[in-house]
């Protein structure tokens, strides 16, 4: 008996004793069993894929994290703030892409996003993506820093499984390094933007300047 079959059996006794429709219920059950990790939209993904058979659910959930086929995924945007600008040398900045899952599979919670060619603009070789559930997007930033010398660069990622298995299509970073540029910058600003309380002044429906005397009357 492999640990599968053991995990089911361990598991048979447990689910008799359930006996509820609750999908809310249901969620947090499966969600119990395989790891509070997983979100609560992947843990309704694999109840509706299993007409909400809890027990059906949690083992298509380890068939899957067991199983050998590659997920999708589908570029969508380049969505970093300030594409197109050039950079100065020896700056950081955000680059961000978004991703959709375009196959029928869940995206393993140990996916993730590895550089594969080119210039190294990142400290780290890959960023965790995390679980994805079919047709869902998802944006995903690396933090880089521009190389020192004037010049066009290019760096190549590409979503990889824990067990180095590539999958979708490579992206790309390109960016021109020229002193002057403008690119940090515009981060920088879009970030004080965004962290910038908004002031609302009063409203009133007061006129200061008409005096009660010359107000218009009406009967």
């Amino acid at each position: 008996m492999d640990e599968m079959e053991e995990f089911e059996t361990g598991l048979l006794s447990q689910f008799q004793s359930m006996c509820t429709t609750d999908k809310d219920v249901l969620i947090t059950q499966l969600k119990k069993f395989v790891g509070e990790e997983v979100t609560s939209s992947t843990a309704a993904f694999f109840l509706e894929m299993n007409n909400w058979n809890l027990q059906a659910a949690i083992c298509s959930f380890f068939d899957f994290q067991h199983g050998n086929r590659l997920p999708s995924m589908a570029f969508v945007a380049d969505i970093t703030i300030g594409e197109g600008e050039s950079i100065p040398p020896n700056t950081r900045f955000i680059k961000t892409w978004r991703v959709r899952n375009s196959g029928t599979d869940v995206w393993p919670e140990d996916t993730s996003l590895q550089y594969i060619n080119g210039t190294q603009l990142s400290e780290a070789s890959g960023v965790p993506v995390g679980m994805l559930v079919p047709s869902e997007e998802r944006d995903i930033s690396v933090d880089m820093i521009s190389p020192s010398e004037a010049g066009i660069y290019t760096s190549y990622w590409r979503m990889t499984t824990s067990g180095g298995s590539y999958f979708g299509d490579p992206i790309w970073v390109i960016i021109t390094v020229a002193e002057g540029g403008v690119m940090a910058l515009t981060q920088q600003l879009s970030q004080l933007s965004a962290e910038r309380p908004e002031h609302h002044l009063p409203t009133t429906s007061h006129n200061p300047f008409t005096s009660p005397s010359k107000a218009t009357r009406y009967s």
